[in-house]
């Protein structure tokens, strides 16, 4: 094995073999470009924040509906740049999309 070897990285995202300096540099565009999700009027969501949906959604598998105006509280973001997580009375696991709700 020479030393040429050494002096790549595999990058599992893309499926490459990477230089050092650039699997640095994109570790700190990584660090830097965190994902910055926005409700339906431009409003950024953090975790924990309380959000109000903007229409009527039905939800999938659970058989009812949520009104316009029913508030959501403590939402998680996800890796996703339009879906947040969230819990309501009756329903597990469920995921909205930013764009049907606004911060509160």
């Amino acid at each position: 094995m020479n030393s040429d070897d050494d002096a790549y990285v595999y990058d599992e995202a893309s499926g490459e073999w990477i230089s050092p300096e650039d699997a640095r540099a994109k570790a700190d565009l990584d660090d830097e470009g965190s994902l910055e999700i926005r409700d339906a009027v431009g409003n950024i969501l953090n975790d924990g924040d309380a959000v109000t949906l903007i229409k009527d959604l039905t939800v999938k598998g659970a058989g009812q509906t949520l009104k316009r105006g029913t508030l959501i509280k403590s939402i998680r973001l996800t890796g996703d740049a339009q879906e947040i997580d969230c819990r309501y009375k009756g329903i597990k696991g469920l995921v909205l999309r930013a764009e049907f709700v606004k911060k509160r």
